[in-house]
This record gives C-alpha cells, sequence and structure tokens, in this order.
C-alpha cells in the first residue's frame, strides 16, 4: 500500500519556502526547526484531495477523528522542545503519532524518536509512509500513550500532541533530569504548556492558547 500523492510534488519546494517564511513572520525563531520544516513534503501526510491546502497554516483532518496540526503548532511545539539546543535531544518520546508529520520533524533533529499511536490503521499508514520517506530512526508502537513506554526508560524530552487535564505522575517519572515536556493542556480552553525536569523537581510554564483533540484512553485495532 502506498501513500505518496502526485500532481503538487513540483511546486511542494516554493511552497514550503513560503511556508518557512510565514513561520518566520508569525515568530518561530529557531532557525534549526524552520530549515527541517523546510525540507519535509507535508503534503504526503494528508489525505490527496486536501494535499493542496498541505501548506496552509490550519489543522486538516486526518481520519479517524484526529488531525494533523497546523504547522505554526508543529513548528511552536518542536522550538519548545529544542529550548535553543541547550540540552541535547537523544531520545524523545511522542504521544499521539498521528499522520507522522510531527514525526518526521522530530526525527530530523532528534538521534532517536519512540512514537506511540492508539489508533492501529493510523499507525499502519504511518509506518509506510515514514519508511517511504527513508525515517530511519523512529519506533512506531500501538499502545495507550497515557502510559507512555517506561520499558525504554528515561527520555530527555516528551512531546504529547493530544490535550490533557493533568499530566499523569506515570509519564513525568519518564521524563530524565533536565528534560523538557511539550504538550496542550486544558478542557474548555487548552493552553500549551512545557514542563521541566530540574534538580530541584518540576517546573510547570503555561504558554499560547492552543486547540487539540482529546487524549482518549484504550487502543484501536481497525
Amino acid at each position: 500500500m502506498s501513500v505518496r500523492h502526485s500532481g503538487i510534488g513540483m511546486t511542494s519546494l516554493r511552497t514550503r519556502v513560503r511556508m518557512v517564511e510565514r513561520l518566520r513572520e508569525q515568530g518561530i525563531k529557531d532557525e534549526v526547526v524552520l530549515a527541517v520544516m523546510g525540507s519535509i513534503p507535508r503534503h504526503l501526510f494528508v489525505e490527496e484531495a486536501l494535499a493542496s491546502r498541505a501548506y496552509e497554516d490550519v489543522a486538516l483532518p486526518i481520519n479517524y477523528g484526529q488531525t494533523i496540526s497546523s504547522p505554526w503548532t508543529v513548528g511552536r511545539m518542536t522550538e519548545l522542545l529544542r529550548n535553543g539546543g541547550i540540552n541535547p535531544l537523544r531520545k524523545v518520546l511522542e504521544i499521539g503519532t498521528g499522520c507522522g508529520y510531527q514525526t518526521a520533524v522530530l526525527a530530523k533533529i532528534v538521534n532517536e524518536v519512540y512514537s506511540v499511536e492508539r489508533i492501529g490503521p493510523l499507525l499502519t499508514r504511518t509506518r509506510i509512509r515514514l519508511r517511504e520517506l527513508g525515517v530511519r530512526n523512529v519506533h512506531l508502537k500501538h499502545a495507550d500513550g497515557i502510559q507512555g513506554l517506561p520499558e525504554i526508560g528515561s527520555f530527555d524530552g516528551i512531546m504529547m500532541t493530544a490535550v490533557i487535564p493533568e499530566i499523569p505522575e506515570t509519564l513525568l517519572a519518564q521524563l530524565a533530569v533536565n528534560g523538557r515536556m511539550v504538550f496542550p493542556k486544558g478542557s474548555k480552553k487548552q493552553y500549551l504548556c512545557v514542563i521541566d525536569h530540574t534538580l530541584e523537581g518540576f517546573v510547570e510554564t503555561v504558554l499560547d492558547e492552543v486547540m487539540f483533540v482529546p487524549m482518549l484512553p484504550g487502543i484501536i485495532n481497525r
């Protein structure tokens, strides 16, 4: 099963350049993140019928009630996780693989990405898509993301791509000292938050207002 799209590939480079310019104007400052986002063909991560809208600054549906986050959201969350490169990101956990676009962005700035997705058919398509794009440093798992991956050990960074009222202790326990977690928090109103694991404990900072699908328990096989 292939997930490649045709038709707009030749113009996608120019379109990606315009997307990066817009992200810079919108306040994304990390040039490493901007360069990575400019190198990834975002239209390959959405349904073919929506491919012409892939570089607009909007979230788009990807089936199963899920969305691909807007370019600004991806850039902002990745920039926050990198934190200016202060601490190396050798091993990062992503909760909510979705279509794999955010995963592919992380794969270009992190040594190893572990990504968890609860919806089996979505993960199957993403696995094929990442393989076709030559992404080799991502480990995908079909599981309940709320548990994280305690068997892997601690992570330098954790990114959650679904909103949650509070971060459970099980996930905090998987964040290494000097590590950072980026996630949307709330219910009716949602905010992008970061948690830094310092020597003194966990420090949470509330940032931009955002909109994400909710974190749900359990797994879906089909």
